[in-house]
């Protein structure tokens, strides 16, 4: 039986985003299914626009240049990798309404759905996680 990891994205910085996507892709890459629900502000790291320029949190400028120097790929290049990997990308129903955002304002590809649809996808689930 595949691996299935169940990850749940609910904060928005650049180190946030690394960590959903290295894990999410490199469970991928090892044949695991994967799911991430993207909720609060996980959702900037599927929004079309805010995805590209997350913050990194203060006092942790020097990671922008050692990022560069070990060529880590971009945000945009992780999802895109996650992406073609087959990583199921939900972002929350519930906090797209209270945030008065639709679906054409994030990333192609993504599902939307609430709580009991990722809880299903979860509850078989041999790894979960939360970012």
């Amino acid at each position: 039986m595949a691996t299935k990891v169940a990850i749940i994205a609910s904060n928005g910085s650049l180190f946030d985003a690394y960590k959903v996507f290295n894990v999410a892709t490199a469970a991928a890459a090892s044949d695991a299914e994967v799911g991430i629900f993207f909720t609060f502000e996980g959702l900037n790291l599927i929004h079309k626009e805010a995805h590209k320029q997350l913050p990194i949190p203060a006092g942790n400028e020097h990671f922008e240049e050692g990022f560069k120097r070990e060529n880590v790929p971009s945000i945009p290049e992780l999802v895109e990798m996650a992406q073609e990997l087959g990583v199921k990308i939900i972002a929350c129903q519930m906090t797209m309404d209270v945030m008065s955002l639709d679906k054409d304002q994030f990333i192609e590809g993504i599902e939307v759905g609430g709580a009991t649809s990722f809880i299903h996808y979860a509850s078989d689930a041999n790894i979960s996680l939360t970012f």
